[in-house]
């Protein structure tokens, strides 16, 4: 999947404009209300960016990964939020379907999901399994035809939005073997939701805990309707996600620093500006430096991901892929802490975009795999190719 290079930079250039010109205009709005208004994401709708992963036969645009990943670049220069709205229906909500599912699920799903009419969300996290997806707790349990699930999910994007859920459930043993991909509508009985998340950064973002209590599933909503391969689709799925946010993180470094920069030239202390003296222009170097190295390493990692096989399993290639995401999500949290000491006091002060871009970029070093879980991934990779 890939768009040719004209259509494609006609596509980075309106999404640019629009986070230029309609995003970053709204940014209060979403710090100020937790929430992104409905216009805005009916503007992403008509844009395609639901569906910027999905192939153009189900009703997407279908980018290669090294094309979303410029796209995600560009998002990533205005608050998290916006691009949470349409993340998971690009990435992990909708990617399983994509890579494993069957043709009919494809069918059902996909153009939904692509024009942004099914926002569907990846319940994969619980109160007792987050970095330890292995060990889920959440039960399927096959009665007739149909699945009985039960279970709890927690921190889950977009539920509050959603209308279906990619959820891992534990239909057999102990282990990854035992867990399967189910596609879960969300108005079925049995299905609650918690109260929304207050969390410390990322304002207009959806989360809660999904409660599942007797929900019956039919068995032909596994993903791929093989029981036993939810986890390795899981994990599939999660490699193109951490490549998605690595990207995101390199787009908000370079608006932390395009920030920080602005205000170093406009501050005087000592009868001159701040950003003449070299102590500040260390600090800026440091971050200039650290995202082209980052952005580097996700371009290249991103075209090695385009070259293997779609929805096949390559352990070098997940490597890689973490290891974009551990220094980039790393390094714009080091940006982003320049960003605030370059600014001074006015750095801790909530009218400066700096004190919420500081908050909102610490929750990219847990999602998709905390830091210290992709330096397990690098480390045993390692490890097994000695």
């Amino acid at each position: 999947m890939a768009l040719d290079d004209e259509t494609f930079g006609l596509l980075k250039e309106s999404v640019h404009r629009f986070v230029r010109d309609r995003l970053m205009p709204a940014e209060d709005h979403v710090e100020e209300r937790d929430e992104v208004p409905q216009e805005i994401i009916d503007d992403m709708k008509n844009l395609g960016l639901f569906g910027l992963s999905i192939p153009e036969e189900y009703g997407g645009i279908g980018l290669s990964m090294a094309q979303e990943c410029q796209v995600a670049y560009e998002l990533g220069h205005t608050a998290l939020a916006f691009r949470s709205v349409v993340g998971t229906n690009i990435g992990i909500g909708s990617q399983g379907i994509l890579m494993d599912g069957t043709p009919e699920q494809k069918e059902k799903y996909l153009p939904e999901i692509a024009s942004g009419d099914l926002i569907v969300a990846f319940a994969l996290t619980e109160p007792d399994a987050g970095s330890d997806p292995a060990s889920l707790k959440t039960r399927g349990v096959l009665e007739g035809d149909d699945y009985v699930l039960n279970g709890n999910k927690r921190y889950i994007t977009n539920a509050p939005r959603a209308g279906a859920f990619t959820l891992m459930a534990r239909t057999d043993g102990p282990g990854p073997n035992g867990i399967s991909a189910f596609i879960v509508p969300a108005n079925i009985d049995g299905i609650s939701l918690g109260k929304p998340d207050k969390k410390m950064g990322q304002r207009g973002t959806k989360t809660c805990d999904v409660n599942l209590d007797n929900v019956h599933v039919s068995k032909d909503n596994i993903i791929g309707g093989i029981p036993g391969r939810g986890f390795k689709t899981a994990m599939k799925v999660l490699d193109r996600g951490r490549l998605h946010i690595s990207a995101l993180a390199c787009g908000m470094a370079d608006r932390i620093l395009t920030e920080s920069v602005l205000y170093a030239q406009q501050r005087k202390q000592f009868g001159q500006r701040i950003g003449d003296f070299q102590l500040i222009q260390a600090m800026l170097a440091d971050s200039q430096a650290e995202i082209l190295a980052g952005w580097s390493l996700v371009q290249a990692v991103a075209r090695r991901y385009d070259a293997k096989p779609f929805g096949s399993f390559d352990p070098e290639v997940s490597m890689q892929a973490s290891c974009a995401k551990m220094f980039t999500t790393e390094m714009v949290g080091r940006v982003a802490d320049r960003g605030v000491q370059i600014h001074g006091g006015a750095g801790y002060i909530n009218e400066y975009k700096v004190e919420r871009f500081y908050r909102d970029v610490r929750l990219l070093r847990l999602y998709e795999g905390t830091t210290q879980i992709q330096q397990l991934v690098i480390g045993k990779h390692l490890m097994r190719a000695a």
